[in-house]
């Protein structure tokens, strides 16, 4: 294929559009670590409240992850970006003006319903519009954009904690006055309703997704995308022609499709390491990372802002992730990635054992998380919704894709939930043991079941699990 023929520009314009849901995902998943000492001294939390007020939206997640592949499939990837959009904006506002901690709750738990149907549906939506040899790039913007709404949560964070701690005591406003300096929480959280609304105005300039379109027979419209991908009616016509020889010919999802052996493989695999990932610690890290610097004795305020330094370290390694994950592949990458990650999260766990005793600075715990996120956001962030958009067949990928994303979502309610009892009973050394003793297993896994699918077309990796 000419490349000069391919429309960058443009698929590059489709695939940040939906990877701002991306963006949405990463502050409304990490902003929670900048309120949790706040909402635990307000409502007087204890740790198995704490992990509810962190797992509540993770519970959202999995409601949206369980029904966002159907939504998908069923109305279209652009109608339902649309509901994660409206969800995202609700929860922000909700959660700004909440009058007591269940309110607070429940607006959690609509923001994390969105979580969950833009996890699913922005990865899956750019993989279905993307060129083989740039797909692994183009989906890895959606986890750049996660790795972004991080970062913007960890910033947000700091600067309205130092905010709130001077000039905002001087707000005339005394609901102002409220939300920025007496009850600082409020602002974090509420702050993601601005790019919330920008994301359902920006999706009105985006079509739906080619191949959906072929599956429900609008194929003048998917022909119509491919055209402006491709510059090419002719490659247009291939495109669409080589969707309609691969799939069953039913508009409906097709629920049988996933008794057939290879492809119930397929989404056992998936399902396998999107609960194995959580447990190799990155969400404990995203979740707790201040309280866990706090047990090595790093004040509150330098807390936040190393976990600002975490936040950046992941969206560099990210950016680095987006370029090399086509030229290196998939299984490479998690190869070199999880072996890190279990050094340094052996590290860390010597650290809290014995650092102190031995002398260690809180300098060596800080350049050992650095060096795991390093390897995490290189690896399996990376890899991991870039492999699930791409492994399944056309007509099921929604429902396939909410299988294993519901997988993942369970994975990370248990690390949410379970974190602070973990770090309370295993000791936060013991518990970074663990995270490294579940590295092996995800390891074992991609290296003798996971296929390489850099380079390839979405319908020859279908071809592969079927055939």
């Amino acid at each position: 294929m000419n490349k000069k023929r391919i429309n960058l520009n443009y698929i590059g314009f489709l695939s940040v559009v939906a990877a701002i849901g991306g963006f949405l995902f990463g502050y409304d998943t990490a902003v929670i670590s900048g309120t949790i000492a706040q909402i635990t001294t307000q409502y007087g939390l204890d740790t198995v409240a704490q992990g509810w007020y962190v797992g509540c939206a993770l519970v959202g997640s999995i409601a949206g992850v369980s029904c966002g592949g159907y939504l998908g499939d069923r109305f279209g990837r652009r109608k339902t970006l649309f509901i994660s959009a409206i969800l995202f904006a609700v929860s922000a506002a909700y959660c700004m003006i909440s009058a007591d901690f269940n309110q607070l709750i429940y607006a959690r738990i609509i923001g994390g319903i969105g979580i969950g149907v833009v996890s699913i549906i922005s990865p899956m939506y750019i993989s279905e519009l993307a060129v083989p040899q740039y797909r692994g790039r183009l989906v890895s913007l959606y986890q750049l954009a996660v790795t972004i709404g991080f970062l913007g949560a960890y910033v947000v964070n700091y600067i309205l904690m130092e905010y709130a701690m001077g000039e905002a005591v001087n707000l005339q406003s005394s609901w102002l006055r409220l939300v920025f300096h007496q009850e600082v929480w409020r602002g974090m959280l509420g702050v993601s309703g601005l790019p919330a609304v920008f994301f359902f105005i920006i999706i009105f300039l985006i079509p739906e997704s080619p191949r959906w379109l072929v599956m429900h027979g609008k194929t003048k419209k998917a022909k119509a995308v491919f055209q402006r991908i491709y510059g090419s009616e002719n490659t247009a016509l291939f495109e669409v022609q080589k969707i309609q020889d691969a799939s069953t010919g039913d508009k409906k999802v097709d629920w049988k499709l996933l008794g057939k052996p290879g492809v119930r493989k397929a989404v056992w695999i998936g399902a396998a390491i999107a609960i194995l990932g959580q447990f190799m610690g990155v969400n404990a890290v995203l979740y707790y990372g201040p309280t866990i610097f706090e047990s090595s004795g790093i004040s509150g305020g330098d807390s936040l802002f190393y976990q600002v330094i975490v936040g950046l370290v992941n969206v560099l390694t990210t950016i680095l992730a987006v370029f090399i994950i086509d030229r290196i592949g998939r299984k490479k990458l998690v190869y070199l990635g999880v072996s890190g990650m279990i050094v340094f999260l052996l590290l860390i766990g010597f650290y809290f054992f014995w650092g102190t005793a031995i002398g260690l600075p809180s300098l060596f715990m800080l350049i050992c998380f650095l060096a795991y996120v390093f390897c995490c956001a290189i690896s399996i962030s990376a890899v991991i919704w870039v492999l699930l958009s791409e492994m399944y067949p056309n007509s099921i990928r929604g429902l396939a894709m909410s299988i294993a994303g519901l997988s993942l979502w369970l994975g990370t309610y248990l690390i949410g939930q379970l974190t602070p009892w973990l770090l309370e009973i295993l000791s936060p050394g013991g518990t970074f043991f663990l995270f490294a003793g579940m590295c092996v297993p995800y390891m074992l896994i991609v290296w003798k079941l996971v296929p390489e699918t850099t380079g390839k077309s979405l319908e020859d990796i279908e071809r592969h699990w079927i055939h």
